[in-house]
């Protein structure tokens, strides 16, 4: 029996060589078949990978240049290099920082050209600020209950109390500028 057992042993070992054998002849086989294929593929794999890093590397670059400039303009605003530096590489930026600089400065020219943005973040912040410095009306997204305040402020000041209530009738109780409006609900709109 140890000899039978010892030939069965020997066939099953000779049949996985040979079924390992004939892998590797396939894979041999497969290989020559599609050989450009397969360095195609592998080229095209290593080709996107270093695109894709090297496009990470040159916008990285362009953020830092463009912080950069940020920051020399955080330390002197008359830069027109730092800034022309920001307008070209941080368009966004540049704009945030010139709405800044107008909200700051009260500048109404840079505060009406900011408020036909394509951000609408940097546009409605504009608009806001804008219609406050020159005493209008105005409706934010981003300010909604300051605009109410602000809202009401020129209708009392015009000397129309009931609509200063209405705009701030709209404020929410949740909101931070509620006691504000109810102080001046209080002292008056009730006073007159």
């Amino acid at each position: 029996m140890n000899i039978q057992d010892g030939i069965k042993e020997v066939k099953k070992e000779f049949t996985t060589d040979e079924q390992m054998l004939v892998s590797a002849f396939k894979l041999e086989k497969f290989y020559k078949k599609n050989k450009i294929a397969i360095f195609v593929v592998a080229g095209l794999v290593v080709a996107f990978f270093s695109g894709k890093a090297i496009l990470e590397a040159i916008e990285n670059s362009r953020l830092n240049s463009a912080n950069d400039a940020y920051l020399v303009l955080q330390k002197d605003e008359k830069n027109t290099q730092a800034l022309d530096k920001l307008k070209s590489k941080n368009p966004e930026l540049f704009e945030l920082y010139s709405y800044n600089q107008a909200v700051k400065n009260r500048d109404t020219k840079a505060l009406k050209t900011l408020s036909s943005s394509k951000n609408e973040f940097i546009s409605d912040m504009s608009r806001y600020h804008l219609y406050v410095l020159e005493a209008k009306e105005t409706n934010s997204e981003l300010y909604k209950d300051f605009a109410l305040v602000n809202n009401a402020y020129i209708y009392i000041k015009d000397g129309k109390m009931e609509e200063a209530k209405n705009q701030l009738a709209l404020i929410d109780e949740k909101s931070p500028v509620y006691n504000i409006s109810k102080i001046i609900k209080h002292y008056t709109i009730k006073g007159k």
